[in-house]
């Protein structure tokens, strides 16, 4: 659903993302999304390497549900490139489909934008969500899910770039 979300907003949005820079809506891969979370320097959390609840969404602070995109972007829970809501909230989808042996060897070596495996039977979830404990919340915890699994605890980001890009 996310995907499709994308596809039909690159296509009832064509006049606005040409004019942008010839742009297209798309999930990012996961490489992108912990690049966005952790910051050039590999934070923990998306704001610094000590946790504090009070910057995120996570079972610590007890909410129990949802709270609106940039509540915790005025107290400091922003990551290094001003992206809110990294760290808690929703599980996010990537496009990256799940392998944990893979994504070991890629983290193993160097690897600038590493892209995930072709194919797969879970797709990559990242940033933990309401209820669920800050070591879920870690810019580097990884999860997977069946790509048709719904949940009130999974959600989606976009990206902007040009249609070539993955």
């Amino acid at each position: 659903d996310a995907a499709a979300y994308c596809n039909w907003f690159n296509e009832t949005h064509q006049a606005e993302l040409t004019a942008a820079g010839n742009l297209s809506l798309r999930l990012p891969s996961e490489a992108e999304w912990e690049k966005a979370a952790r910051g050039a320097y590999g934070n923990e959390w998306p704001w610094g390497n000590e946790f504090d609840p009070n910057k995120c969404n996570s079972a610590e602070g007890k909410k129990g549900g949802t709270t609106p995109v940039g509540a915790y972007s005025a107290l400091g829970g922003d990551s290094p490139y001003g992206c809110a809501d990294m760290a808690g909230n929703v599980w996010e989808w990537c496009a990256d489909w799940f392998n944990d042996a893979e994504y070991k060897q890629r983290t193993s070596i160097s690897v600038v934008d590493p892209h995930g495996p072709q194919d797969g039977k879970y797709r990559v979830l990242r940033g933990g969500s309401f209820n669920y404990s800050r070591n879920y919340a870690r810019c580097a915890c990884r999860g997977g899910n069946g790509p048709d699994h719904r949940s009130s605890l999974i959600g989606f980001r976009v990206c902007a770039s040009p249609p070539s890009r993955i």
